[in-house]
C-alpha cells in the first residue's frame, strides 16, 4: 500500500468508503447494461469479453463475442485453432497480437493448468498477453477475488474523485490509481464493484460529453464539488502518428480474378491477406493527402519495382482513385491505389499469392486497410 499523503490524496475514512460502495453499486443495480458476458461466470468468456473490449465499443464487440464463441466454444479449441480462422474470427478489430497472445495462452493453460482455466490473481497474470487490468477483471468477475481492475475509464473516475494530480497516461503512475482502488473495491462484490466503475467511466463519466450532475457517486467527488471536473484527468496529448505513403496494386488476370498476397512477417497485420502493399521512401514530416512531392516519378518507380518483386508485366490502366487514410496507434497510412491487367499470370514463388474471384474475396482474412481498400476500388471503378 502507498503513502497516499505523498502524492497529495486525502484518503476517505472507512465510512465514508462504505457509503461510496452502496451508492455506487445501489445504482449498478438498477442501470447496470445487459451484455452477455455478465450472465456468465466463466472465465473463458469473461476472459474473451474483456480483451475484445479493450479497445473497441460494447455494441461493436457484442456480434464478435458471440461468433469468437460459436467458433472457438472451449479453451482447446482455441489452443489448437487455425491461424487464418482465428485472424478471421478478429477481422476488424485490430489489435491482433492480442489474439495470437489468446491462443498462446490457451496453449499455456492446456499445458501448465490440465485445461481449466487458473483460479488466482496470480496464476491468471502469467498467461501470455494478461496484464494487470484483465487479470483483476477476470479475477473479481469470475472467481469473486478481491482485485481491481483498473483500466483508462476507472482511472478518469478516480482522477475526479480525489483530484489525483498525475498523468493517467503514464504507466509509473498507475500504482497510484491501483493504490485506491485497492482501498475502495468491496469485498463482498468485488466484480460488480469493478464493472460499476467501468460503466460509471465509459458513460456518465466519459471522456467526452461527460454528464456529472447525473453520476450516483458527484457528491463524493472533489472534482465535481470544486467545479474542476474539466481539469481532471490529467492526460498529456498522444503524438501524432506518423505518416506513410502505401501503393495498393489491385492487379487483375484474364479470368477477372485478383491478386492477393498473405503478410508473412512479423510485423504489422502479419497473417492478414491484402493486394500487394508497397510502401513509398518518401515520408515527410508535413506529409498531406495532396502534397506528395514528386508523385509521378514515385508513382513510376513503384510500378517498376512491383514488376520486378512480383515477377509480372501488368499493363498499367490510368484511371484515378480518391487517396484512402487509415490511422494505426503509431503510423497513419496514405494509401494510393494503382490497377493492371495481366495475360500471363503466372505467381511468384518468392511470395504467397494466389488469385481470387471478387465473389470469395470475403473468405480470407481481410483487415480494415484492405476492406477499405476493396470498397474505394469496386465503388470507384463501377462508376
Amino acid at each position: 500500500m502507498i503513502d497516499f499523503k505523498k502524492y497529495n490524496i486525502e484518503m476517505w475514512d472507512n465510512q465514508k468508503i462504505e457509503s461510496f460502495r452502496k451508492n455506487l453499486l445501489a445504482w449498478y443495480d438498477r442501470e447496470k447494461r445487459d451484455l452477455p458476458w455478465r450472465h456468465t461466470k466463466n472465465p473463458y468468456h469473461i476472459w474473451i469479453s474483456e480483451v475484445m473490449l479493450q479497445q473497441t465499443q460494447v455494441a461493436t464487440v457484442i456480434p464478435y463475442y458471440k461468433r469468437f464463441l460459436e467458433w472457438f466454444p472451449t479453451i482447446s479449441d482455441l489452443a489448437v485453432a487455425n491461424e487464418e480462422k482465428l485472424l478471421k474470427a478478429w477481422e476488424g478489430l485490430g489489435y491482433y497480437s492480442r489474439v495470437r497472445n489468446m491462443q498462446t495462452a490457451a496453449q499455456q493453460i492446456m499445458t501448465d493448468f490440465d485445461g481449466c482455466f487458473p483460479d488466482t490473481y496470480e496464476d491468471i497474470a502469467k498467461l501470455k498477453g494478461i496484464g494487470p487490468y484483465t487479470a483483476g477483471a477476470i479475477a473479481s468477475i469470475a472467481f469473486d477475488l478481491v482485485e481491481p481492475a483498473v483500466d483508462g475509464n476507472v482511472m478518469r473516475v478516480i482522477a475526479r474523485l480525489f483530484e489525483v494530480n498525475y498523468d493517467i497516461g503514464n504507466p509509473k503512475n498507475r500504482k497510484i490509481f491501483q493504490a485506491i482502488t485497492e482501498t475502495l473495491i468491496d469485498p463482498k462484490r468485488p466484480g460488480d464493484f469493478n464493472q460499476a466503475l467501468m460503466d460509471l467511466g465509459a458513460d456518465i463519466e466519459s471522456a467526452k460529453n461527460p454528464r456529472p450532475e447525473e453520476s450516483p457517486v458527484r457528491f463524493f467527488s472533489a472534482a465535481y464539488l470544486h467545479g474542476t471536473m474539466k481539469k481532471y484527468p490529467i492526460k498529456e496529448p498522444k503524438k501524432k502518428p506518423k505518416p506513410i505513403q502505401i501503393q495498393a496494386f489491385v492487379i487483375t488476370n484474364n479470368k477477372g480474378e485478383y491478386l492477393l498476397e498473405k503478410n508473412e512477417s512479423n510485423r504489422l497485420l502479419a497473417g492478414f491477406w491484402s493486394f500487394p502493399l508497397l510502401e513509398t521512401q518518401i515520408v515527410a514530416q508535413q506529409l498531406s493527402l495532396f502534397e506528395i512531392e514528386n508523385k509521378e516519378s514515385s508513382t513510376l518507380s513503384q510500378k517498376t519495382l512491383f514488376e520486378k518483386d512480383y515477377h509480372l508485366q501488368p499493363n498499367w490502366l490510368e484511371q484515378k482513385f480518391p487517396l484512402i487514410t487509415h490511422t494505426f496507434s503509431h503510423r497513419r497510412w496514405l494509401m494510393e491505389i494503382i490497377t493492371g491487367t495481366v495475360t500471363n499470370d503466372k505467381l511468384a514463388d518468392n511470395k504467397t499469392l494466389v488469385w481470387v474471384p471478387q465473389k470469395d474475396l470475403k473468405n480470407y482474412p481481410l483487415a480494415t486497410p484492405q476492406k477499405k481498400l476493396m470498397a474505394s476500388y469496386f465503388k470507384t471503378s463501377h462508376l
